[in-house]
């Protein structure tokens, strides 16, 4: 597969997600990805810098356009830490830890985002802050997205090889049968 091909369905599948979860500027959206997968191998057996970086400038761009801050996960090896900017994790009450990812401690995507966003850093949790996110290849992200979180059916079903999985929140419901509630926000 292509690079390019990679690049274009990761933006596209950001885009639908954007749409569909109704993402606000300074949302918070997070993205576990793996390259194996993509490739059509097992998680974490074969790593690959370049097709991490295509999914990350196809989703990047698109965030970006948006006001919608990425947030990148590591693999297991790191204990699912993340990758922000530094203004992100303050803006949002997150603790640095002292790591920097590498492709197979970490994985290729958490280390491409720590090479390319302006100001990185490492923190161990979102604190369930992201409103919205992709699973790229079966890296669970749902610890890191707002209670509750709610599957996000899109087009785009896949990234290459790997399946694509989405997801959003939705406000929790609270009082019994006789409550109303606001049906934007379902």
């Amino acid at each position: 597969m292509e690079l390019s091909e990679i690049r274009e369905q990761s933006a596209k599948a950001a885009e639908q997600v954007c749409e569909a979860a109704k993402l606000k500027i300074g949302d918070l959206f997070v993205v576990g990805c793996s390259s194996s997968e993509i490739l059509g191998e097992k998680i974490g057996t074969h790593s690959s810098v370049e097709v991490a970086e295509a999914v990350f400038e196809g989703i990047h761009s698109v965030l970006h356009e948006h006001g919608v801050e990425l947030a990148a996960q590591c693999c297991e090896h790191l204990n699912r830490a993340l990758i922000v900017e530094r203004a992100v994790a303050e803006q949002f009450g997150l603790e640095e830890v002292n790591v920097v990812p590498q492709p197979k401690a970490g994985g290729s995507f958490g280390t491409t985002a720590y090479k390319r966003f302006d100001d990185p850093v490492a923190v161990e949790s979102l604190k369930q802050s992201a409103s919205a996110g992709m699973d790229i290849g079966g890296t669970l992200i749902g610890m890191h997205i707002k209670p509750v979180v709610v599957p996000l059916r899109i087009e785009t079903r896949k990234i290459g090889e790997a399946v694509l999985l989405c997801a959003r929140r939705r406000p929790k419901f609270v009082g019994g049968s006789r409550a109303v509630y606001n049906e934007k926000l379902l």
